[in-house]
């Protein structure tokens, strides 16, 4: 796995712990955020939806910044975890920072996705034993609509607790060639559909001279997104953990540049 060079494009916070895992396995790779994380300000809605956080026979935490943001509002408003209550996230990454506050957390073992998540039996166990279910989804202010419109298909009650933006950051013209140039960058790893879409948007003119390195993506609809844009050769991680990327690099040798 030595021979990858890569560009790694997640937040900054979490481009840092990427990179520090795989410089553990002797992996290079250069920081490029494209996304930032700005917290929402807070409101009286994301208040008056925890002081009824007991009401959610489940409660599902998209992302890291979500267990993140979600939990300083609990330390605030909620100090005491909810009895009983269970948890979910899409990925092993984000259930570590619920654990670890305390709470009764469960994630699909396989596949770092919404459909994963779905698909999980104790999630549905909790569904089916709740009459009149209730959901609560801790996300950003934009995101899939996936888990959203299936659970409410299945009857369940569904409110969502946006906690945090993301923003595109900003770099000169054709900065991301003469990073991937420069540095001597066989790879891309991008960890959502939106960190892809501002990665093109970055390319701008490059893209097409971009397109051609691997690209590293988290899951099947962002590898579909990848492919119909025009990039020719893409892996898709099954998962946006560190250990998924890993598993992804070693099955297959680094390209000569």
């Amino acid at each position: 796995m030595s021979g990858w060079r890569l560009l790694l494009t997640r937040p900054a916070q979490e481009s840092a712990a990427l990179a520090a895992t795989l410089a553990q396995q002797g992996i290079y790779s250069s920081s490029m955020p494209l996304l930032a994380i700005e917290a929402l300000a807070e409101s009286a809605e994301q208040r008056a939806t925890l002081a009824q956080l007991q009401s959610y026979c489940a409660v599902i935490v998209v992302s890291k910044p979500a267990a993140r943001f979600g939990l300083q509002l609990l330390e605030r408003y909620r100090p005491q975890p909810a009895a009983g209550q269970a948890w979910f996230t899409v990925g092993a990454a984000t259930a570590e920072i619920l654990a670890a506050y305390g709470l009764d957390v469960s994630y699909p073992a396989q596949g770092d996705d919404s459909e994963a998540l779905l698909d999980l039996s104790r999630l549905q166990q909790v569904l089916a034993a709740t009459v009149n279910a209730r959901v609560l989804i801790m996300r950003g202010d934009t995101g899939r609509e996936l888990l959203g419109e299936r659970l409410r298909g299945q009857g369940v009650q569904v409110d969502y607790l946006p906690l945090y933006r993301r923003l595109l950051t900003y770099y000169p013209p054709e900065a991301l060639l003469e990073r991937v140039r420069g540095e001597r960058l066989n790879g891309l790893v991008v960890s959502s559909g939106q960190g892809f879409v501002h990665l093109c948007e970055l390319a701008g003119a490059d893209w097409p001279a971009l397109a051609r390195l691997p690209l590293f993506v988290p899951s099947p609809r962002v590898a579909e997104m990848a492919r119909a844009a025009g990039a020719q050769s893409v892996v898709d991680c099954r998962g946006a953990s560190a250990a998924a990327l890993l598993a992804a690099l070693q099955a297959q040798p680094a390209p000569d540049l």
